[in-house]
């Protein structure tokens, strides 16, 4: 039977193989949608080449190709075509500038970064933020866990490259990631899609628009999605490594008694339960092996070793109240009220695999395979007012946002697995007792942000209305009031050596302006030059020994771009250049733990801010024609070069040393090269469509961490430099029958088959080096592949 299941796997693979290889296929996510545009959005027939891009980069439906900032754009048709169920999977590069991976192991929270720029070491913290800004429908979320939960119904997803700080406020210095799901119509419609895949992936979505009453437009969205582990774990009764249920349910009112207002209600609420990755042993170090350790170069189906390991459950649900009231014919008021909430386990023990070393090579009662059991809480509310217009020749929006959230963590690690022998052959496993094990660590913060914030457009009567000034200006104030209540299973000792609680008691104000000279040299050719800062709050890590706080850090960003359309609107070309410097650099450092006066083996990390100023620049472009009826070929390219300061560690290292040489800091999860390029053909059929897409995505690799693992100043042949990931070449593809109808009714059905990594291709996107232990990583994810049925009515 398995022999069977193996062989209908291998003939599936092999049939959508040929399948996407023979099909031309779709645009990349920059392809336009057609939605209807509002206000200077409009004037275009979608009919007559490339339709308009909607976006609300300005707080206003505007047409992408005339908002002078650096955008792109993936619809809800790019999410179907490379089979996307949560923000992880655009970690492939479909847009070069954007940047997702799961923090370390944990898929349940993620690093966002763009432009190189957002998180450089570890943002899973109650006290530390992420310097991108990712909201759904104008609410900001603010962890990074919570953000691998399945996606609802999405309308698009636009990523804002660069400093948004003007209109989206604190912690977007290196762009926003801004979601908009699709609202309720008033009118009966159904949209359910099933499918099923390898690794016993399956996939269940149902959109159901129910029809208005009183006024009220209802939808309701339901989502389900489920993979096994990609990596067994040998150990009876354990889970597997990389696998993920999610479940979710959406609900939202629209309520429109007027043409002149809205109420808009919206409730979500989700459950992600999922395990880490896991860690391969690439090559040995100076330590000893023990028998059972096991050198892996390759991805492997099941691990070395048999270890303890749970389900990460993340369970996150929402709120939010929006209300519109046009008080004008050219005055709209806003409000978005909101409140959400999550919980969060980090059960990690993926790591095994690297522990297995020592260098005295007597393995007898060796302990290893560390435990990471973290626990993550967290609960915010927060209020927005805008006011958006246009008076005569100036378009303007001005507001006002109230934030507040409360954060507390912990954490318990312990090994699990010791070895019975000398040889390292024999193990026993640790029956698992959380509530037996200490607490490490734990600390809690409760974060309030105020903000007021106005821009306006001034378009003068000059050159037939083709130039046009913008000026913006944000003033913020944060304040983070907690406790650093555990560390290393005992109180922190201060620096008067008093073992007690630490308390964090900080406050930062900051302005952040912008200024934006736009100029339509054409009707359809707009270049721009723009001047914009944002910053990433200050705050505390809880990893540290003496909770010190640490400032903001903050990015300035000249920026010229140039929109384009030529051939009739049947080609796309969009460039943007950048050059900006980045300050107060939070920065991490280890050292050792000690309580009176005696130096503990655990470290803990601190955080600074690196001296000086870094520099920041890059190329962004993008490219879209369509040649032919049907047929659409896309193409884009980032350049990203961020450059950091040299820091001299200021703790002592484990003889009690302060060094004072500066050490290299490298800039994380940032690609110096990336690209991504598409295809999309659509051929219609008496009665159905046939549609293909095909994409490819590079990425040159990048660092995982910001430090060498030894550093003895420049060119000391004793350095030992810091690994980086290896370069990627992904390919995605989709091949349907869509739009099938159905006699007697006005049932539409789509039969999709559809592939992940298409070719299989494998590389080590996290790589670290440890002279001791040697070199490990985690791999990209495997090829997986399946097909699906769409229904709508």
């Amino acid at each position: 039977m398995i022999q069977q299941r193996r062989i209908v796997a291998a003939a599936a693979s092999r049939l959508i193989l040929a399948a996407m290889i023979a099909a031309p296929a779709a645009a990349m996510a920059q392809v336009p949608s057609t939605a209807p545009i509002a206000d200077d959005a409009a004037g275009m027939d979608a009919g007559s080449g490339l339709a308009d891009i909607v976006v609300t980069a300005e707080k206003r439906p505007t047409s992408l190709q005339k908002t002078p900032i650096s955008i792109s754009v993936f619809r809800n048709e790019d999410l179907a075509n490379r089979h996307v169920t949560s923000l992880l999977d655009m970690g492939d590069g479909a847009i070069p500038s954007l940047k997702v991976a799961p923090f370390y192991s944990r898929n349940s929270a993620l690093i966002v970064n763009i432009r190189g720029i957002g998180v450089l070491s570890d943002g899973n913290q109650p006290a530390r933020d992420q310097g991108v800004g990712v909201y759904i429908d104008g609410v900001y979320l603010g962890r990074a866990q919570g953000l691998g939960t399945a996606l609802f119904d999405i309308e698009n997803i636009e990523v804002l490259k660069g400093p948004q700080g003007t209109l989206f406020g604190r912690n977007t210095e290196g762009g926003a990631v801004n979601i908009t799901t699709k609202k309720p119509t008033g009118e009966f419609h159904v949209n359910a899609t099933g499918g099923y895949g390898n690794f016993g992936h399956y996939k269940g979505e149902v959109h159901v628009d129910l029809p208005a009453f009183a006024n009220i437009a209802v939808k309701l969205d339901g989502v389900v999605a489920h993979r096994d582990p990609l990596v067994k774990n040998p150990l009876s009764g354990a889970e597997g490594f990389n696998q993920y249920d999610k479940r979710g349910l959406h609900a939202e009112a629209l309520w429109k008694p007027t043409p002149e207002f809205s109420a808009d209600y919206s409730f979500d609420t989700s459950k992600d339960e999922s395990t880490p990755l896991y860690l391969n042993l690439i090559s040995p170090g100076t330590n000893r092996q023990a028998a059972i350790a096991t050198i892996q170069p390759d991805r492997v189906r099941t691990a070395n070793v048999g270890v303890p390991q749970q389900i990460n459950v993340g369970k996150v649900h929402g709120h939010r109240l929006t209300f519109e009231y046009q008080v004008a014919p050219q005055i709209t008021l806003k409000s978005i009220s909101s409140y959400r909430k999550l919980t969060q386990d980090q059960l990690d023990n993926g790591s095994a695999a690297s522990s297995m070393s020592n260098a005295t090579g007597n393995f007898l009662n060796f302990g290893f395979a560390r435990y990471s059991l973290a626990y993550f809480a967290q609960n915010q509310r927060s209020q927005e007012f805008q006011v958006i217009g246009s008076l005569d020749r100036v378009k303007f929006v001005a507001g006002a946002l109230y934030y507040r959230e409360h954060v507390r963590d912990n954490a318990q690690a312990y090994n699990t697995v010791a070895f019975t022998n000398a040889a390292g052959s024999a193990t026993t496993v640790t029956p698992l007792v959380r509530s037996a094990q200490r607490i490490d660590r734990a600390s809690h913060v409760t974060t309030k942000s105020i903000g007021a914030f106005g821009q306006a457009t001034w378009t003068p009567n000059l050159m037939d209305d083709r130039l046009h000034l913008t000026g913006g200006l944000r003033w913020t104030k944060d304040s983070k009031h907690g406790a650093l209540e555990i560390v290393n299973g005992l109180l922190p000792v201060d620096r008067n050596g008093v073992s007690a609680e630490i308390g964090l008691d900080a406050s930062w104000s900051r302005v952040d302006p912008m200024v934006n000279l736009a100029f339509d040299v054409t009707d359809d050719v707009h270049a721009y030059g723009k001047w914009s800062t944002g910053y990433k709050s200050g705050g505390a890590n809880s990893r540290s020994q003496e909770y010190d706080p640490f400032n903001p850090e903050s990015v300035s960003i000249f920026e010229i771009g140039l929109k384009s359309e030529f051939f009739d609107r049947h080609a796309r070309f969009n460039i943007a250049g950048y050059l900006g410097t980045y300050k107060d650099i939070q920065v991490d450092f280890s050292r050792p733990y000690e309580t009176g006066g005696i130096r503990q083996t655990r470290t803990t990390t601190s955080t600074i801010n690196a001296p000086g100023n870094g520099d920041l620049r890059g190329v962004e472009a993008e490219l879209t024609v369509l040649p032919v009826e049907g047929l659409t070929l896309s193409a884009s390219y980032a350049y990203q070069y961020v450059k950091i300061p040299a820091t001299v560690n200021p703790y002592p290292n484990a003889q009690g040393v302060v060094s004072t040489i500066a050490v290299p800091i490298y800039q994380t999860y940032t690609p110096r090269h990336s690209a991504s390029g598409s295809i999309d053909y659509e051929l219609p059929m008496n009665g159905y469509a046939i549609r293909a897409h095909i994409d490819g995505n590079y990425d040159g690799g990048f660092y995982s961490n910001g430090n060498d693992p030894v550093y003895l100043g420049p060119n000391n042949p004793a350095n030992v430099r810091q690994p980086k990931g290896e370069k990627a070449f992904i390919v995605n593809g989709r091949l349907a029958i869509a739009d099938i109808e159905m006699p007697g009714s006005d049932a539409l059905v789509t039969v999709a088959l559809w592939s992940r990594n298409l070719f299989n291709e494998q590389h080590l996107f996290y790589k670290s080096l440890s002279p001791q232990s040697g070199v490990s990583g985690f791999f990209n994810e495997p090829r997986t592949f399946g097909g699906e049925i769409n229904v709508k009515f």
